[in-house]
């Protein structure tokens, strides 16, 4: 099969459980039937997100952020304290391949690639790597491993692999670079939202100390993330972009436990799919 044209994109920015806006929108668009896209580019759990988009299962993902990711298995601090995983990617994977898997023959009965992100530990650099549906679910734990809070460093190609967030948070260069020249980007922050640093990036420069080109990349992310705000908002002469980020009023944290947070914000992503779709068709 020869390689099919990209013209256009749609990238969805991670940020663990405030991925439940995005899945929102995701739905959003199912119930419509809007999918006009080429490519596809994940991260985290925007990836994920992306991927039960792709499978046609609206609603399969609200479970997993209302359900499955509220149990005491997935966020546990005494674990941690003691030097277990803070979120358990491998109990979470397993339960929801058990008992609500992807249907991955649907994604991949259609031709568009779908491409996730993960971060090179040895390297520091960013892997979009394109998926199949012998190795996505593979892919999308890899691209989902936020060092520290999930101690494991998944094996791609024999290459330990961390959270794609960290190079490349929001991949619309990538998108970009592949040919793309109309791009949705999703993203789970609020629009003014500036990347600083904090004590968090403290924690995980100290904890990934054996991978000093992984340490780089975290001490670097600030700038990377905020420049690629720029790009959004001032893209290339040939390039448009239809930015879609939470409300204000968006209150969901990186690892919100509150039910009704969490649904308050799957709600927002849907309320957000209309206008969304209606931006997109507006060229």
């Amino acid at each position: 099969m020869g390689c099919r044209a990209i013209d256009t994109a749609l990238v969805v920015e991670g940020g663990a459980l405030r991925g439940v806006f995005s899945t929102g929108l995701l739905d959003g668009f199912l119930a419509a039937g809007f999918n006009p896209f080429d490519l596809f580019i994940g991260v985290s759990s925007g990836a994920s997100n992306l991927a039960a988009y792709l499978a046609g299962m609206a609603g399969r993902n609200r479970r997993v952020y209302l359900e499955y990711s509220l149990r005491p298995d997935f966020v546990d601090v005494p674990r941690f304290l003691r030097g277990g995983h803070l979120i358990d990617l491998d109990w979470l994977w397993a339960i929801t391949i058990r008992e609500i898997r992807l249907d991955l023959g649907r994604i991949y009965a259609r031709p568009q690639p779908f491409v996730v992100v993960m971060t090179d530990a040895l390297t520091g650099a960013a892997v979009y790597r394109p998926t199949e549906a012998r190795n996505l679910e593979h892919l999308l734990k890899a691209s989902s491993a936020v060092p520290l809070l999930y101690r494991t460093y998944p094996l791609v190609d024999g290459r330990p692999m961390a959270d794609g967030g960290v190079a490349d948070a929001i991949p619309v260069g990538e998108a970009i670079r592949r040919g793309a020249r109309r791009i949705m980007v999703v993203r789970s922050r609020h629009r003014d939202y500036r990347k600083t640093g904090g004590p968090s990036d403290f924690l995980i420069r100290w904890h990934v100390r054996h991978y000093p080109q992984l340490r780089r990349a975290v001490a670097a992310r600030v700038g990377r993330y905020n420049d690629t705000v720029a790009l959004i908002r001032r893209p290339p002469a040939g390039v448009s972009i239809v930015e879609v980020c939470p409300p204000p009023e968006f209150r969901v944290a990186r690892l919100s436990q509150d039910f009704a947070v969490l649904a308050e914000g799957y709600d927002q992503g849907r309320a957000a799919a209309a206008e969304a779709m209606a931006r997109w068709e507006q060229g």
